[in-house]
């Protein structure tokens, strides 16, 4: 039967129900805390006397550490640590949490000996409240952010370890957010906006609702000040107006289960001020347009009654398609679980229900402490609670090892922080909890690395689909692979889940790296050449050690010696000067013909034969599909050019040494070209169209980049390829790649000789 009267009631436990944030309070005392309110109130759950002497022993440690010291408000500082002790005891946590609590700020702020607290609660303590403690002052020439960045990483992975860690920072930034009236504004701004995009996440991550939600009124609070005060006025106001409305749905829900046979109590259940504030902000409506602000709750006994009432509540007022969710039957990472159901109340006003058990409404209040062993057993987690939630933080730890960059870091902490989940399936049954937006790649990264990296394509709920495509709770998705196929740019505009983006940036990264080491390596052979000279027979000697100087590796690799030429970090040449101090020959100029015979090229000249000698000329480096003309020089046969070389000009002179030529279309032959590309200055603009280039097939003979007077990166590529076909092919290719300007075939205009040019023999 009902346990509750026809008045709009709410739970004791139900913290965050109204919206004052007064009312979040009303788990600490009013008067100044002391250990023995500390003690009655676990005493409450455990009153063991072992118990209460390490807490008496743990506060007398902790108030002779803190001897002298004030907080901003003029309080003795002692009373902070037992205010965070009172806030966790409140949630029936441990002896070791809250002696943890008690002594947290004693290894950064009192010289109190870590020994002594060894000694005298153990190590699993001490190693807690290490936990807890910031990175220490040796790292303030580091900015803000990366301080930030760098006290969440040693918190992840202490928590990753103990989940008591972040129960007790939780505490702490609570009970600073609650007395924050002390300190200047842009201090208040500061630490509240840090609360509202990590710590009160972090709540609603580890299941802890009513810490969730007062975190976030404390801070929009600082944050917002005008908008929260009216708002909370008009929340106030709405609150006295549907007064009767609401003990009408309660009352009916009431008889409902009184007549049916059914436990249950029913409660009201207020929106807090910021979760109002969200919704008016996402779905871009007035205040007077919110009719939920707020829900009822009935927590019944049995998980087979949850879904009893699901129906009567149906039979009584009809429900919204697509507004019943149940999380019974597939939990949220958080541990939370319950039926949300909203109907369409008197007066046609929508209301939402919330149907759990009293077990599943302890750990929707409670999170993961709901799940603690409270007895002094032994310091073991608690195994089947909190496997989800140690499984994120896990994850969390490990993409903060693939994410050096502390920026990019807090960036995929914040997302995961706020996961609208989606629940998807294996063809087996598994299921898989992916954020809001999570695509078909997301799904086969979830699985596997070498999944994600091989999708080609997708089966959602047996029918074929794009990889990219964005997946709903409830889909069956079955990933394709191909061994040939690998992770492109492409993909990290259709990914959202932080460990698909960092393992695509990881094998671009990668693949990158080994590109770069190619053209490197076929950059300073070709200077080798120049010089008549061997890179292959350099690398076993003991010129090596002067090869590998240019890494900028710790252990250094001439891998990463011919990556760094290839990124035009190094340049060719210098490698050469500081192998070969003293000037070498120089290597014949650009303008010079590439000499071989007729048989060699794919070219037919008018009355010549096979054993004629042909040159390709360098200067406009023709290639099939281009119309060409033979020029006879003294002595080095004949020169093959391009119609269109700048160079004829200057050869026009002498027509008659002009002679018909034309390509010979069964040759399988590759040509040698020259194109520029301009494009905005990055890092891995050099190795990122050099990608382009190699996926169609085309070996690079030279690579380098520089940097023109308008800051913008000049690429100079030297490439082979069969005809201008597939040259233009290339060409557009570079052209689409992000940040090009512009691709052009480079044809060189030189200053022939007296000889070549026809004016003297």
């Amino acid at each position: 039967m009902s346990g509750t009267s026809p008045s709009v009631a709410t739970d004791p436990q139900d913290r965050a129900n109204t919206p004052d944030i007064s009312d979040h309070g009303d788990r600490l005392p009013e008067s100044v805390p002391t250990i023995d309110t500390l003690v009655s109130e676990v005493s409450v759950y455990n009153s063991a006397p072992e118990v209460t002497d390490r807490l008496r022993e743990a506060y007398r440690l902790a108030a002779e550490a803190h001897k002298g010291q004030y907080r901003r408000s003029g309080e003795a500082y002692v009373d902070h640590p037992l205010s965070v002790a009172l806030i966790l005891a409140s949630m029936k946590v441990d002896a070791t949490c809250l002696i943890t609590a008690l002594l947290h700020d004693t290894l950064e702020d009192t010289s109190l000996p870590p020994d002594l607290i060894e000694e005298k609660f153990g190590k699993k303590v001490l190693t807690l409240i290490d936990g807890v403690t910031k990175i220490g002052k040796f790292q303030y020439q580091t900015s803000k952010a990366e301080k930030q960045a760098e006290n969440f990483r040693k918190m992840l992975l202490s928590m990753s370890e103990d989940i008591r860690v972040i129960l007790v920072k939780l505490a702490d930034r609570l009970h600073n957010m609650r007395t924050l009236g002390s300190l200047d504004s842009s201090r208040q701004r500061a630490i509240a906006q840090e609360t509202l995009e990590i710590y009160a996440p972090l709540a609603n991550r580890l299941g802890i609702g009513w810490m969730k939600s007062e975190l976030e009124d404390l801070s929009f609070s600082v944050l917002e000040p005008k908008t929260f005060q009216d708002l909370r006025a008009r929340v106030s106001a709405r609150r006295k107006e549907r007064k009767n409305y609401i003990n009408l749905i309660v009352r009916t829900a009431e008889e409902a289960l009184r007549s049916n046979g059914i436990y249950g109590r029913v409660l009201g259940r207020y929106k807090h001020i910021y979760s109002i504030y969200r919704k008016m902000t996402l779905q871009e409506i007035p205040f007077d347009e919110i009719y939920d602000l707020m829900g009822i709750r009935i927590i019944t006994d049995t998980k087979l009654n949850c879904y009893g009432i699901l129906g009567l509540l149906h039979s009584i007022w009809k429900p919204i398609t697509g507004r019943i969710k149940d999380f019974i039957a597939v939990p949220k990472s958080n541990m939370y679980q319950s039926l949300h159901t909203t109907v369409i109340g008197p007066e046609g006003v929508p209301v939402e229900f919330q149907i759990r058990t009293e077990e599943m409404h302890r750990v929707a209040e409670e999170g993961i402490a709901a799940h603690w062993n409270y007895k002094e057993k032994s310091d073991t987690l608690p195994a089947e609670g909190e496997r989800k939630v140690v499984a994120w933080l896990r994850q969390l730890v490990e993409w903060q090892k693939e994410l050096p960059d502390n920026r990019e870091f807090m960036d995929s902490v914040k997302v995961n922080l706020f996961p609208d989940e989606v629940y998807i399936f294996t063809p087996k049954g598994q299921v898989k909890e992916l954020i809001h937006g999570a695509t078909a790649i997301d799904f086969a990264y979830s699985i596997h690395t070498d999944l994600g990296n091989h999708i080609v394509g997708s089966r959602i709920n047996g029918r074929w689909a794009p990889i990219k495509t964005v997946l709903s709770s409830g889909d069956i998705v079955e990933i394709m692979t191909s061994p040939t196929q690998t992770p492109s740019k492409d993909w990290l505009r259709y990914v959202a889940t932080p460990r698909a983006r960092a393992r695509i940036r990881h094998w671009l990264k990668e693949e990158e790296d080994r590109q770069s080491a190619e053209i490197g390596r076929k950059a300073l052979e070709a200077e080798f050449r120049k010089v008549h000279k061997s890179l292959s027979e350099f690398l076993k000697s003991p010129h090596l050690e002067t090869v590998l100087s240019f890494s900028d590796l710790p252990v250094p690799t001439i891998e990463n010696v011919f990556s760094r030429i290839g990124f035009g970090k190094v340049t060719p040449q210098g490698v050469l000067r500081k192998l070969f101090p003293l000037p070498l020959d120089t290597p014949p100029p650009a303008s010079a013909e590439h000499e071989v015979s007729a048989s060699d090229y794919p070219i037919v000249v008018r009355g010549g034969g096979r054993d004629l000698l042909l040159g390709i000329a360098r200067c406009c480096s023709p290639v099939p599909g281009e119309e060409i003309v033979g020029f006879v020089t003294r002595g080095r046969g004949i020169m093959i050019h391009s119609r269109d070389c700048p160079n004829l000009d200057h050869l026009s002179v002498q027509k008659e040494r002009f002679i018909a030529a034309t390509w010979d279309s069964e040759s399988g032959s590759t040509f040698e070209v020259d194109l520029r590309v301009l494009m905005e200055d990055k890092p891995g603009m050099l190795a990122g169209v050099s990608a382009v280039i190699s996926a169609k097939g085309t070996n690079i003979t030279h690579a380098e980049v520089r940097q023109d007077r308008r800051k913008m990166a000049v690429l100079n590529f030297s490439l082979m390829v069969r005809d201008m076909t597939h040259l233009q092919t290339i060409m557009d290719e570079i052209q689409q790649f992000k940040g090009v300007i512009r691709v052009q075939r480079i044809k060189k205009a030189t200053t022939f000789s007296k000889n070549e040019s026809g004016k003297e023999d």
